[in-house]
């Protein structure tokens, strides 16, 4: 079998409803309802989503970062219809103020009920730890605010002014290490764009989300094989993405990569540990399997037209 045939097959043995979903919506012509009717079982009533949407935190309860996870989701099929009732919720999960530090303007990384929950370490909620985490979540939840909120409500005025204040950071930061901070400020520019709002200069941004993505890209393709890093494909969705020009090479290494380190079984490595002794590690990691499948073939498609 080839690389799909092998992806298909991993994906039809092991994956959850949801991810089975977004393969099909990729890959088989199936539909956004599908996908949105999976996604909708992750969401509290607040509007939140919990339940290990992101499979590292067992947490059924409600928090950013499961919430940001969902907003991936729906950016992944692109879904932009505001009148979307998990839209909506969302909205009004982000305007209650939950898990949200007023003092420092930001939603929570971590959250205290995490600790009741299996979990990896980096989900662990320690609140000197928390008081010093940057704009992961933050800044896509605010962009996705701005994008999405009523332009009267107190939440978009409050977006509008993180949104301001983590461009501003951002800028004055870069470049530095972390990436899924940058995939966060990605997504911030990436709403603003298309809200059409100007909250900060826009081509200056753009020019500092090149560098930054360029910095974070791993270069060391031998790591690609046991390392935790970045890979092209965790900034670059196709060839139109504004970071593919200068990374056009260490793009086209990682779709060869992808076509040569697939597991027998159709999956590919999982590089982290939660470094505990919760057996719900296993099934985390069988459930990151199918998830980083889609990414990886997803990206495939988009960059080689597979």
């Amino acid at each position: 079998m080839n690389t799909f045939e092998n992806a298909q097959s991993f994906i039809y043995r092991n994956a959850r409803p949801l991810d089975l979903a977004r393969w099909q919506y990729h890959f088989e012509d199936g539909s956004q309802e599908a996908v949105l009717k999976a996604l909708a079982f992750y969401q509290n009533e607040d509007g939140g989503f919990g339940h290990a949407l992101e499979a590292d935190s067992f947490n059924p309860g409600s928090c950013p970062i499961q919430t940001l996870t969902a907003m991936e989701i729906l950016h992944e099929i692109k879904m932009t219809d505001r009148t979307n009732p998990i839209i909506r919720n969302i909205l009004r999960y982000l305007e209650s103020g939950a898990d949200f530090d007023c003092s420092r303007r930001k939603w929570l990384n971590t959250v205290p009920s995490n600790n009741e929950y299996p979990c990896a370490i980096w989900w662990k909620y320690d609140s000197e730890k928390e008081s010093q985490s940057g704009y992961n979540p933050t800044a896509g939840l605010a962009g996705f605010a701005v994008r999405y909120g009523d332009a009267e409500s107190r939440l978009y005025r409050l977006s509008c002014e993180i949104v301001k204040e983590a461009a501003e950071w951002f800028c004055a930061k870069v470049p530095f290490e972390e990436m899924h901070e940058t995939g966060c400020f990605i997504r911030l520019y990436e709403y603003c764009a298309e809200a059409g709002v100007q909250l900060f200069d826009m081509v200056l941004f753009l020019d500092r989300l090149k560098e930054q993505v360029s910095c974070n890209i791993s270069r060391d393709t031998e790591k690609w094989k046991t390392d935790y890093c970045a890979f092209p494909s965790q900034f670059i969705d196709s060839k139109s993405s504004p970071f593919y020009g200068d990374n056009m090479e260490v793009a086209a290494a990682e779709c060869r990569h992808i076509k040569e380190n697939q597991l027998p079984d159709g999956s590919y490595m999982v590089p982290w540990q939660w470094c505990n002794d919760h057996k719900e590690y296993e099934v985390a990691i069988n459930w990151w399997k199918s998830d980083i499948i889609i990414k990886k073939l997803l990206y495939l498609k988009e960059v080689e037209g597979i």
